[in-house]
């Protein structure tokens, strides 16, 4: 089941749960996928709450020899599966996209 994202065919940014581990009454796996590139996120909320912080946190300090920029999007993305208000944003994100790309291929 795709929880947010484009549709399945042109889908750049995409949060999924196992729907088999939904019916069966487990805890649904968390799932980022980046184009055709998949990541496991922790289950625990706290750990992707703190993850999602950290990489917003590190990506500020963008500037310094280690950390980069490119963690202040990640880190969004990670914390939108838990704050609504995030979520919102990079639904609207992905929507507005969706349709820059759609008609930019016409």
């Amino acid at each position: 089941m795709m929880v947010a994202g484009l549709n399945a065919g042109n889908c750049l940014l995409t949060s999924s749960l196992n729907s088999n581990r939904e019916t069966a009454g487990e805890a649904p796996r968390r799932v980022l996928r980046i184009g055709s590139h998949s990541i496991r996120l922790p289950e625990s909320r706290m750990l992707r709450m703190a993850l999602g912080i950290a990489l917003v946190f590190g990506g500020i300090l963008g500037f310094l020899p280690v950390l980069g920029f490119w963690m202040i999007p990640l880190g969004l993305l990670i914390l939108s599966h838990d704050l609504p208000a995030v979520r919102r944003g990079r639904r609207r994100l992905a929507v507005r996209f969706g349709r820059y790309w759609n008609a930019w291929r016409r």
